[in-house]
C-alpha cells in the first residue's frame, strides 16, 4: 500500500520554515521583543504539523497530501481551516518580524 506524496525538496523547505520560524519566535522571547505574538507563533509552529500528520494519515490512496488538504479545505473540514489560519498568522510573523529587523538596520 503505497501512497503518493510531495517531493523531498518540499519538505526539507517546509520544515527549514517551520524551524527558522520557531528560532525567530525563541530569539524574539529572549531579547524580550514581545511575549503573546511569539507564543502564538510558537503555538501555531508546533501544532499545525502535528494536526496535518494526523488528520493526512486517512487520506484516499493516490492522493498527496496538498491535494488532500486542499479537498479538505473545500469540505470546510475544521483542522484545515485551523491550518490554513496558522499558515497565514506564520506569513505575518515573518512579515513583522523582518520589517522590525529592517527598521533597526536603517
Amino acid at each position: 500500500m503505497y501512497w503518493e506524496t510531495l517531493p523531498n525538496w518540499f519538505w526539507v523547505l517546509y520544515y527549514l520554515f517551520l524551524l527558522s520560524t520557531l528560532g525567530t519566535a525563541i530569539y524574539s522571547i529572549v531579547k524580550k521583543k514581545g511575549i503573546i505574538f511569539p507564543l502564538v507563533t510558537i503555538a501555531f509552529t508546533v501544532t499545525i504539523p502535528i494536526i496535518s500528520f494526523i488528520f493526512s494519515l486517512g487520506r484516499a490512496e493516490g492522493m498527496n497530501e496538498f491535494e488532500h488538504f486542499v479537498s479538505q479545505l473545500q469540505k470546510g473540514a475544521s483542522w484545515a481551516i485551523f491550518s490554513i489560519i496558522g499558515y497565514l498568522f506564520l506569513f505575518v510573523w515573518w512579515f513583522s518580524f523582518c520589517s522590525k529587523v529592517n527598521i533597526k538596520t536603517k
